[in-house]
């Protein structure tokens, strides 16, 4: 089907084209804020399921159920769009690496880290993305981003310090894991080109049935059949993860991304609220403080991606259409 639309009759003004043309763009925008923060708390709800069922049935028992009802729930909710990869190798190899993402946040979530302070830690992938972009997109970072950036991991050092209550091997296998997690996100950008945000997602969540049943026998689950309740937690995990898409997808067809970004860092508040009601759990002052100096540090490099972005449309607009300037 041709995206050109066919020419409307000619017709009377109506109230409609009398408004201002920054009211829809303004409504959009707010449509859009309103599904990216529902997303993000139906993640970090699918998050608390999986940490709290992760006693009874393992991190690899948790990939596959993860995976099973989070790729049936795009191909549902998809509704006969085609899920075919098209760029396959880098659609593998996204999805391969995220699997082990997922394994290393499940590990460190069974051994009792609060979510809360894994989510303290994932901060850091914006800072991560800025670093990887100059290589892997040919962005230009300037000095004021380098400078935020050094700031945003000093606050990393300050979770992740000796003594500190997030000092140990899962916090730094956390921190490797965000690393990753921001070559994916990197990696989306890239796909995004040839490959529709449903199939992106699709073979992300179906990658993990096989790589869970390989990791199996390295964490068999403790319970042969686990409870009703704890399955249902899962099932709601993997359909979660699908629906989390779905928002995230029409979202980012609404509003700017810039526009979207701030709120990612709404994971942090959710994983304080379900960590206190469900385990009584709360970071400590140092993962909290850490934690606000990496998300000013990265909002700030946001604000400069907005600057460079409105100097870009601005030189744009001073351009005539025979290239030279006004």
């Amino acid at each position: 089907m041709s995206d050109r639309q066919p020419a409307a009759p000619a017709a009377a003004p109506s109230l409609a084209a009398a408004l201002p043309a920054s009211l829809p763009a303004l409504d959009d925008a707010v449509r859009g804020i309103a599904l990216i923060a529902v997303g993000y708390a139906v993640v970090a709800c699918a998050d608390a399921s999986v940490k709290w069922a992760l006693p009874q049935v393992g991190p690899a028992a948790a990939m596959i159920w993860r995976g099973v009802f989070g790729a049936l729930a795009i191909a549902l909710l998809a509704r006969g769009a085609s899920l075919r990869p098209v760029n396959r190798r880098l659609i593998s190899a996204r999805s391969l690496l995220h699997c082990g993402v997922t394994v290393v946040y499940y590990i460190a979530w069974a051994g009792g880290m609060p979510l809360a302070s894994s989510y303290a830690i994932a901060a850091a992938a914006p800072l991560l993305m800025t670093l990887l972009a100059i290589p892997m997109l040919g962005e230009a970072v300037g000095w004021r981003r380098w400078t935020s950036t050094a700031v945003g991991f000093c606050g990393v050092l300050i979770m992740l310090r000796p003594g500190g209550a997030l000092w140990g091997w899962p916090a730094a296998m956390l921190l490797a894991a965000v690393a990753l997690m921001a070559l994916t996100r990197i990696w989306t950008r890239l796909l995004a080109r040839t490959d529709s945000p449903a199939t992106i997602a699709f073979w992300l969540l179906l990658a993990h049935v096989p790589v869970g049943l390989l990791l199996l026998p390295a964490f068999p689950p403790p319970v042969l059949l686990p409870s009703a309740p704890v399955v249902a937690a899962l099932v709601f995990l993997g359909c979660a993860n699908g629906l989390a898409h779905f928002l995230f997808a029409r979202a980012f067809a609404l509003a700017p991304v810039s526009v979207l970004a701030p709120f990612e860092y709404t994971t942090l508040v959710w994983g304080l609220v379900l960590g206190l009601a469900i385990w009584g759990e709360f970071p400590e002052v140092g993962t909290l403080l850490g934690a606000a100096i990496v998300i000013a540090a990265g909002l700030y490099n946001l604000h400069r991606e907005r600057v460079r972005a409105r100097a870009a449309r601005r030189a744009a607009t001073a351009i005539t259409g025979d290239g030279r300037p006004h």
